[in-house]
């Protein structure tokens, strides 16, 4: 099974159909990149699909009818993503899995944004699973997150509590974006491709900081750091495949973990992730990741890719010969109990 953040589609599908692979790809409106999912014909069939798109999900399900459906969104910035989801069954059994794939909103500085991605996302595939009558499958939910292990969003879909740093982060980037709110004044109109993201730049780099935006106030519908918490908790416990894998492996070596770099709070789940996912000139971080959602049946990582050297990236990707993504690829070797 393949998972892509992927572009240049034209070249992509006629190769996964000669290798055998079936495919379900979504993309945001006018986005350049999408989410596809692909599958060897041979042993999987299409059950399901759904795409989420975030900007549209609501989450207040309790909110009167009259409240405005911005407020029932409880979102900060209007950015397009979405989610792909497809349930897939074996061929030769009537088990199957669910595989959920994303692209999370890019700027590094609206942290309460992703997070409310992150949570959608979740629940959603919880959702999408219990309404197909298939509680006993698992969930693999993986993709370009755009945010750290340290992140409140990682902590968050892990089941960790979140530290008051990480609170903090969440509070100064509840904010509502022009796009949100029109009457928000346009301060800059500079601003990087909204496919792009990661770079580190100047303090007032549109890039990195808040613009066009104002802070918000409790009629926006925001979500609080308990309502975040209380979405995941309700879609169930999600691990890492890396953390869970890595964190096992006793002959790994610390420096090609995220810990051995960015020390984490005791307790913290996400310090056995690669030690990078996405190494280029301009941004050198961490943001893919294989999330699994269990289903209260025994699963296994049997193993994972192991992670690159520090010297094998540089001086950055892509690089002709080398690799044609500025991301690092990820794969996991899962097993799961018999239902």
């Amino acid at each position: 099974m393949l998972i892509y953040v992927a572009s240049r589609t034209e070249k992509l599908f006629p190769v996964l159909k000669e290798a055998g692979y079936n495919h379900v790809y979504k993309a945001g409106p006018q986005k350049k990149h999408g989410c596809l999912i692909a599958f060897r014909s041979e042993v999987l069939e299409l059950y399901a699909q759904k795409q989420i798109p975030y900007d549209d999900h609501e989450v207040h399900p309790d909110a009167p009818v009259t409240t405005p459906f911005v407020k029932r969104c409880g979102s900060s910035f209007r950015t397009k993503n979405i989610a792909n989801l497809v349930a897939l069954k074996w061929k030769d059994s009537e088990d199957g899995v669910i595989v959920a794939t994303t692209h999370l909103f890019w700027h590094p500085s609206y942290t309460y944004e992703r997070t409310r991605q992150a949570a959608i996302l979740l629940r959603e595939v919880s959702r999408f699973r219990h309404g197909l009558g298939k509680d006993n499958w698992p969930c693999i939910v993986a993709g370009d997150f755009n945010f750290a292990p340290d992140d409140p969003a990682y902590s968050l879909l892990v089941g960790d509590a979140l530290s008051p740093r990480q609170s903090s982060r969440l509070d100064v980037s509840r904010v509502v974006h022009h796009t949100i709110d029109p009457n928000v004044p346009i301060t800059t109109k500079k601003m990087m491709g909204e496919d792009e993201g990661g770079a580190e730049g100047e303090e007032k780099d549109p890039d990195r900081i808040i613009v066009n935006a104002r802070k918000a106030v409790p009629d926006d519908g925001l979500l609080t750091d308990e309502q975040l918490r209380e979405i995941c908790t309700r879609a169930g416990q999600a691990f890492s495949a890396y953390d869970r894998g890595l964190s096992q492996d006793k002959t790994i070596d610390a420096e090609l973990l995220f810990g051995s770099r960015v020390p984490l709070e005791r307790g913290k789940q996400g310090a056995a992730e690669p030690v990078w996912t996405s190494y280029t000139h301009f941004w050198k971080v961490v943001l893919d990741y294989i999330f699994v959602l269990d289903p209260k049946r025994d699963v296994t990582v049997v193993g994972v890719a192991a992670p690159h050297p520090t010297k094998d990236l540089d001086p950055g990707l892509p690089r002709k010969g080398v690799c044609a993504s500025d991301h690092i690829s990820l794969c996991a070797d899962l097993t799961w109990s018999a239902s």
